[in-house]
């Protein structure tokens, strides 16, 4: 089952935290990101992913080196749909923040600096869609599906968190 599946199934189950409020929250954050930097949704989707990989890097090692409460503790933390820089510095080191900004920029012709700027915005919607497979009664549980699919990366080869945002955005807009 795909990134998008497991957020759909995550949104139908009432034992986990996905709604389709949080769900349009996400895609409406993307929409003022678009607004904000006056590019399209397609080009704030593309930055979204990048994030998204690194994001999935850096929660493979936390899962790898302090097990999967530890990675679904840091979900909980900081996920969310507004700025929060604290995110950011608990994924990433500076050097890891630079390096992402920059090939962001490669993909979207985006400015740098302008991506550095949107990774404390960007990061906690990543975490947000990761939070929808959260548990209702103990989200501290490692029974996320949708952070198991996510961190999976032997799954299908590509798991892409700019996908399940286009998808989610095609879904609520039916």
């Amino acid at each position: 089952m795909g990134l998008f599946d497991q957020i759909l199934s995550a949104v139908n189950n009432p034992n986990l935290q996905g709604n389709m409020g949080q769900i349009e929250g996400i895609i409406n954050t993307v929409q003022d990101l678009s607004t904000t930097t006056g590019t399209d949704p397609g080009t704030i989707q593309s930055v979204i992913g990048v994030v998204g990989n690194y994001v999935r890097a850096a929660l493979q090692q936390k899962q790898a080196s302090q097990g999967n409460e530890s990675a679904q503790a840091l979900i909980n933390q900081y996920a969310g749909n507004s700025f929060d820089p604290q995110a950011v510095n608990a994924l990433f080191s500076p050097d890891t923040q630079q390096q992402v900004a920059g090939i962001a920029a490669q993909h979207t012709g985006l400015d740098a600096n302008t991506i550095q700027q949107l990774l404390p915005i960007v990061v906690p919607l990543v975490l947000n869609f990761l939070q929808s497979g959260s548990n209702v009664q103990n989200a501290q549980t490692a029974g996320n599906p949708v952070l198991n699919n996510f961190l999976d990366a032997d799954g299908d080869g590509d798991v892409d968190i700019a996908d399940a945002i286009q998808l989610a955005s095609r879904y609520v807009r039916r």
